[in-house]
C-alpha cells in the first residue's frame, strides 16, 4: 500500500487491513522511492492514493472498505436468501449470538462495517475478561471468536454498512447502503456505539490526520518517541495509553473528571499511575486543534489555569458513547440519546413506539417483534465485554422463544 502518512483515506485502509487481519507493506509517498516508483507506474494521481496493490489484481484507488474487502476475497454478499437469524455488528455481542445461534442449528448470518470486534476488538490488553488470567488482546479475542462462530457455520458479512430496518411479514429485511438487503426471520442488533466526536476549532478538520477516535493495538509504534495525547479516563483511554507508552517518548491522558477511581477499573487506575512516561491531567479538556495538513498542536483548558497550546502530531480520542442506531428508523424504539429500549423498559416508557402484541415484550426485545437488541447498543448496558457476551447469548434464547411462537 501507497500513500500520504497523514492521509485521512490511507489511515481508514490501514485500519481496516489490520482490523481484518491482513498482512500488508506500508510505503510512504514521501519518503519511500520504491512507493514513488509504484505510483508512477500505475499512473495514480494524489486524489488516487492510497494505491493498493493485491496480487493477480488491477491496482486500487483510494479504495472504499467494500472494494478493498471484494478484491480480498472477504467474504461480503450473503449466500442464502433467507436466514433464521441476521446479527448486525460484530462485536462481543453480536459474535457470542453468531456462536450460540449457529451451533443450535439457525442459519445465521452476522453483517458488520468494518472489521470483528467492535470497539473492544482494538483494545491492547483485556486483564479481567474471565478465564484468561494474563490477559488478551480485543484482536485476539476477536478472531478466536469469529473462527468459533465460522466452525459452526455462521456467514461473516464484511464492509457491509446496515442504513435499514424493515418489517416483511413474518421476516425482518436489513437493507445495505448502495443497493441490496438481507432477510432473516429474527434480528439481533448489536451494533455498538462509536466514540463521541469532540468539538472545537479545528477539530474536525483534523480528524483522519492527527485526529483520531480509537485506534488499534499496532498504531502505538507509529508514535516511537513523539508525544502523545489521549482523551479520556474510562478502560478504554487506559488500555490505550499504557499501550502508546511503551513507543512514546510521553502520554498525556487529558481527563474530564476529578480522579480516574470513578470511570476506571482499579487494576488500570494502578497501572496507569505506575507507568513512569504516562501523565494524567485531571479536570481538563481539549478544545481546539492547529496544523497544516495534519496535526500540530492542541489547546489544553484545564480548571483553575489559562488555555495552554501544546505541539503533538497524536490526539486520540476515547469519550463517551453514541449508539449507532440512526439506521434503525422509527419502527424501533429508542430513548433520548439513542439507545435501543427492550423489554420490560418498552411497556414503562413514553417512547411513541407502543408493543404491538397482546404477550409481553421478551427481556432483549424491542418494539419491534423478533428484533432483539443485544450489548452497548441497548438502554442500560453494562458496557463491559463479559455482559456484552453474555447478552450475545441470552439473545439466543430468546429468538428460539420468538421462533417458536410464530
Amino acid at each position: 500500500m501507497v500513500g500520504h502518512r497523514w492521509s485521512r483515506v490511507s489511515h481508514e485502509v490501514k485500519t481496516f487491513l489490520t482490523r481484518n487481519h491482513v498482512p500488508y507493506q506500508w510505503l510512504e509517498v514521501d519518503r519511500d522511492d520504491e512507493g514513488r516508483r509504484l505510483v508512477e507506474l500505475a499512473g495514480a494521481g494524489p486524489d488516487e492514493l492510497p494505491l493498493v496493490l493485491v496480487p493477480d489484481k488491477e491496482p486500487l484507488r483510494a479504495p472504499s472498505n467494500l472494494a478493498l474487502a471484494g478484491a480480498l476475497g472477504l467474504r461480503t454478499t450473503a449466500q442464502q436468501p433467507l436466514y433464521d437469524l441476521c446479527i448486525v455488528g460484530g462485536g462481543p455481542a453480536g459474535l457470542a449470538a453468531a456462536v450460540y445461534g449457529a451451533s443450535e442449528g439457525l442459519r445465521t448470518v452476522v453483517v458488520e462495517k468494518e472489521a470483528p470486534g467492535g470497539q473492544a476488538g482494538q483494545s491492547a490488553s483485556i486483564q479481567n475478561y474471565l478465564g484468561f488470567p494474563k490477559g488478551l488482546s480485543g484482536a485476539d479475542l476477536a478472531h478466536r471468536a469469529t473462527a468459533q462462530a465460522e466452525r459452526f457455520g455462521a456467514e461473516m458479512l464484511l464492509a457491509r454498512d446496515v442504513v435499514g430496518l424493515e418489517e416483511r411479514g413474518p421476516v425482518r429485511a436489513v437493507r445495505f447502503a448502495g443497493s441490496g438487503d438481507l432477510e432473516a426471520r429474527a434480528v439481533v442488533i448489536a451494533s455498538g456505539v462509536a466514540y463521541r466526536r469532540l468539538e472545537g476549532p479545528g477539530l474536525d478538520e483534523l480528524a483522519g490526520r492527527g485526529v483520531y477516535y480509537g485506534s488499534s493495538a499496532s498504531e502505538a509504534s507509529q508514535c516511537e518517541g513523539d508525544d502523545v495525547y489521549v482523551v479520556g479516563g474510562a478502560n478504554s483511554a487506559a488500555q490505550a495509553a499504557l499501550n502508546f507508552a511503551r513507543h512514546a517518548r510521553k502520554v498525556v491522558m487529558v481527563v474530564r473528571g476529578g480522579a480516574l477511581e470513578d470511570t476506571m477499573s482499579m487494576y488500570l487506575v494502578e497501572h496507569v499511575t505506575a507507568t513512569d512516561n504516562i501523565e494524567v491531567r485531571l479536570n481538563s479538556s481539549v478544545v481546539a486543534a492547529r496544523g497544516k495538513g495534519h496535526l500540530s498542536s492542541i489547546t489544553v483548558c484545564t480548571q483553575g489555569s489559562p488555555p495552554e497550546e501544546v505541539p503533538t502530531n497524536w490526539l486520540f480520542v476515547y469519550i463517551g458513547a453514541s449508539p449507532r442506531t440512526d439506521w434503525l428508523g422509527s419502527s424501533v424504539a429508542r430513548d433520548g440519546r439513542g439507545f435501543v429500549l427492550t423489554g420490560q423498559d418498552l411497556l414503562l416508557s413514553s417512547a411513541a413506539v407502543p408493543w404491538p402484541l397482546a404477550r409481553a415484550p421478551f427481556a432483549l426485545e424491542t418494539s419491534l417483534p423478533g428484533v432483539f437488541a443485544a450489548g452497548d447498543v441497548r438502554q442500560d448496558s453494562m458496557k463491559r465485554v463479559a455482559s456484552a457476551v453474555g447478552e450475545g447469548a441470552m439473545a439466543i434464547y430468546l429468538v428460539h422463544r420468538y421462533l417458536a411462537t410464530t
